[in-house]
């Protein structure tokens, strides 16, 4: 059995902490991150794996007053009511397409192990990352001058430290603790 006492969440397998240990806050303290800290969480992603090696993914990043003004409003309502404390948000792109132009279908999969690469190293350096999906897919490429045929933008993610969780909503303070997962049994099966 694993355990943490953070999170109070357990595995009756013996997993790795850091697995128990991750979750996804909404309160954030506004404190600025340093430059080092926030380098290291894409050093981490840039060493996600890939097939083919492409590693098909892009980070566009703000950590500053202007940048963030620039990325805040691509949220969606409800997110923005949480992630506006973040000070980092970032954006994850998928390269869709390779340098010969053909479809890359497995970048969406492989920009989604940057990110969790990033989420763990997150863990390690005392920071939460939320990952969202409620964002607005025009705004991100008008407000990053993204292409849209060569990158989709995959999801935003807010990055920080925990803050004080009744600075949410009612709404938000209920949900803000690690969640639970689905049995293992259902979400994966030996084929026979």
């Amino acid at each position: 059995m694993t355990a943490t006492a953070e999170t109070a969440r357990t595995s009756p397998l013996p997993i790795d902490p850091m697995f128990l240990d991750r979750w996804s806050p909404r309160a954030f303290r506004k404190d600025p991150l340093p430059a080092r800290e926030v380098e290291t969480l894409f050093e981490a992603a840039r060493w996600a794996p890939s097939a083919s090696n492409q590693q098909p993914w892009m980070f566009l990043y703000a950590d500053d007053e202007a940048g963030l003004a620039r990325l805040r409003p691509v949220l969606v309502e409800f997110n923005r009511a949480w992630a506006d404390q973040a000070p980092l948000l970032t954006v994850v792109f998928a390269r869709t397409r390779n340098e010969k132009g053909e479809e890359n279908r497995w970048a969406p999969f492989d920009a989604g192990a940057a990110w969790m690469s990033l989420a763990l190293q997150a863990r390690k350096l005392g920071l939460y990352a939320h990952a969202m999906g409620g964002f607005d897919e025009e705004k991100v490429y008008e407000a990053l001058g993204v292409d849209r045929t060569q990158w989709r933008a995959m999801t935003v993610v807010a990055v920080g430290r925990h803050g004080d969780p009744t600075a949410l909503s009612a709404k938000l303070q209920a949900r803000e603790s690690p969640s639970q997962r689905k049995p293992l049994a259902e979400v994966a099966r030996r084929v026979v």
